[in-house]
């Protein structure tokens, strides 16, 4: 009997393993298509994707190296330099397509793990209870407390010339507190549901019903907190290099930014060195909120029929 039952067993296993690959699929899916419903994360999500694929396809879209530095010095637009030289006679248009590398690994990296420490603080805080939860508050609270720019001012002054490894590790330390309060808030919320109480009565330990029956309900939220922390990340990163606080010897829209100040490029009438930069950041930044609107429909389904009434109303 045991011989002709464990095939069966394998088999049955197989199914349910294949029936929830295409479930979980479709589900993404569907997530994505209510995202992408929503104008303003559309817009985001162009925006977004432009950004990247500059940044991957950098070395075939700039017309010169990043640090090629053999032109005339200070020179205005012309065809052979669209957007001039900076002072060290180098192609501003080929070092703000650098940059968007720099800017767009920085947001993603430190977002991830800024994202990554929130959810695991935030979810052990907000299901623990006892004297553990109250060391776990007293340490979030001591961050939120601490003004983050100057906390990271002081940090990356300490640590500085650390390349862009130290700015991540910087941006991380002061930016996971805010998520981890959000998503403790959400954790106590799903505690107290029906299907967290029965996998407690069934015997499952703590760390499987936060991991396997709370976080699968965060998702969104969580996601929400990436983009998020993203945002933070990339401008706290150009803000550091703008304060000469990161490796001014690499390439990018916040080294532009602090090269630009120290040449006078105002002075000189190059304000495409301040004003292209700043507007690659701001766009990078915006575009990313814009999508946060639509993972809020995700998680908000009060944001969806809102947005159902109003395409009624005007069809």
């Amino acid at each position: 009997m045991t011989q002709t039952n464990a095939p069966d067993t394998t088999v049955a296993v197989r199914t349910q393993q294949e029936q929830q690959a295409p479930s979980k699929l479709r589900a993404a899916g569907r997530q994505f298509g209510v995202v992408w419903s929503n104008t303003k994360a559309r817009v985001g999500i162009c925006i977004l994707a432009f950004f990247v694929l500059v940044a991957i396809l950098a070395p075939l879209l700039a017309p010169y190296g990043a640090s090629q530095n053999g032109f005339e010095r200070n020179a205005d637009a012309t065809w052979a330099h669209w957007m001039g030289t900076t002072a060290a006679g180098e192609d501003v248009l080929s070092q703000l397509i650098y940059g968007a590398r720099v800017s767009v690994l920085v947001g993603a990296v430190a977002g991830f793990l800024s994202t990554l420490v929130a959810v695991a603080i935030g979810l052990s805080w907000g299901y623990i209870r006892g004297w553990v939860a109250e060391v776990i508050g007293f340490i979030v609270n001591l961050f939120l407390v601490i003004p983050g720019l100057p906390l990271m001012i002081v940090i990356a002054a300490y640590l500085q010339n650390g390349g862009i490894t130290v700015i991540i590790a910087v941006i991380v330390v002061t930016g996971w507190a805010w998520g981890a309060r959000v998503l403790r808030s959400q954790t106590q919320s799903l505690r107290s549901r029906d299907f967290v109480t029965a996998a407690q009565f069934s015997g499952d330990g703590a760390t499987r019903i936060v991991f396997r029956e709370i976080l699968p309900n965060m998702t969104s939220l969580i996601v929400g907190s990436f983009f998020g922390a993203a945002t933070s990340a990339i401008l706290a990163e150009a803000g550091l290099e703008f304060l000469g606080l990161g490796d001014s010897s690499i390439v990018s829209w916040g080294t532009i930014l602090y090269w630009a100040q120290n040449s006078n490029a105002l002075l000189t009438g190059q304000w495409i060195l301040l004003f292209a930069p700043g507007l690659c950041i701001a766009l990078l930044a915006m575009s990313l909120t814009l999508i946060n609107f639509g993972v809020d429909a995700v998680s908000n389904p009060r944001l969806r029929e809102g947005a159902r009434r109003k395409k009624e109303a005007a069809a």
